[in-house]
């Protein structure tokens, strides 16, 4: 059974005219559609190779054939972006997976058995709290080095906490609800119940929340692969791209502006994309605010 089943404007048609009126959720969509799309494109086709070195044509400025120039070693700026969304969203899709495959788990446990148990998980995500996703990549890269899945395996765990919590908050309120009681009454055991009625009557407010920490996801990524800690060469990555543009900032900005704007709209396009699904799935927010 849905919260949402009795709303007068539910169904999937009314919810998409209601979204075409939100500004949010339109300008959000767009963008993160833009990187959908620069992803896709890469897999199919970009400009020249991104790992391919061309010394002779190093530094070159925005031409017909390379439309945003090359790099230090050579290589076409738009094909390492292409190739960088592609990057970014594997992080980001992955990492976010992980933290809501397992917090959620871990959250309608809670709610479901409270007590001890409901007690443990909470101070066991307050503890994961305390060490953020560059932290645990820092961790993580002493012990066995640099790479990629350290930057996905950091990120999930550091989602983990912030899913349980709000699984844990969502689902308490809807045991509180009738229909639950009455699934009870009639002898539903607990796995039944949050299977059948707590999750789907939650899965929104999940899925609001993932759009938004797969921003953070992508920020993160490129946060750690600035540090040197994420995606490794030659694997294209947008904070890679701004950690080698930092020595030439006042020679040739363009090298780290075209990345800093690429993950600024990404990160942006999400971030609006999730308040407008909030503001859709819930409009007493939208009014509060």
């Amino acid at each position: 059974m849905s919260a949402l089943a009795g709303a007068p404007d539910a169904g999937f048609l009314p919810f998409m005219r209601r979204a075409l009126r939100h500004r949010s959720f339109v300008v959000g969509g767009v963008l993160t559609l833009a990187l959908i799309a620069a992803a896709l494109l890469s897999l199919a086709w970009t400009p020249f190779s991104p790992y391919e070195i061309d010394i002779p044509n190093k530094l070159r400025p925005p031409t017909a054939t390379h439309w945003l120039g090359t790099d230090p070693l050579g290589r076409d700026v738009v094909s390492l972006l292409l190739v960088g969304a592609r990057n970014s969203i594997l992080v980001g899709v992955i990492a976010v997976g992980i933290g809501l495959t397992a917090g959620a788990l871990l959250g309608l446990l809670a709610a479901a058995r409270r007590g001890w148990i409901e007690e443990a998980i909470m101070r066991l995500s307050d503890f994961t709290f305390a060490f953020p996703a560059i932290l645990s990549a820092i961790m993580l890269t002493a012990v066995i080095g640099p790479g990629i899945v350290n930057s996905i395996v950091a990120i999930g765990i550091f989602n983990i906490p912030v899913f349980a919590r709000i699984t844990r908050a969502s689902a308490k309120a809807i045991w509180a609800r009738e229909f639950v009681l009455a699934s009870r009454a009639a002898g539903k055991g607990m796995a039944r119940i949050t299977f059948e009625h707590v999750l789907p009557n939650i899965l929104s407010i999940l899925i609001v929340q993932a759009t938004i920490q797969f921003a953070l996801a992508i920020l993160a990524e490129a946060a750690l692969s600035y540090l040197g800690l994420g995606t490794q060469p030659p694997q294209p990555s947008w904070g890679r791209m701004l950690n080698e543009a930092q020595t030439l900032m006042f020679t040739d900005p363009r090298l780290a502006i075209f990345p800093g704007v690429a993950i600024a709209l990404s990160v942006l396009g999400l971030n609006l994309l999730g308040d407008g699904l909030r503001d859709l799935i819930d409009p007493r927010l939208a009014r509060k605010r």
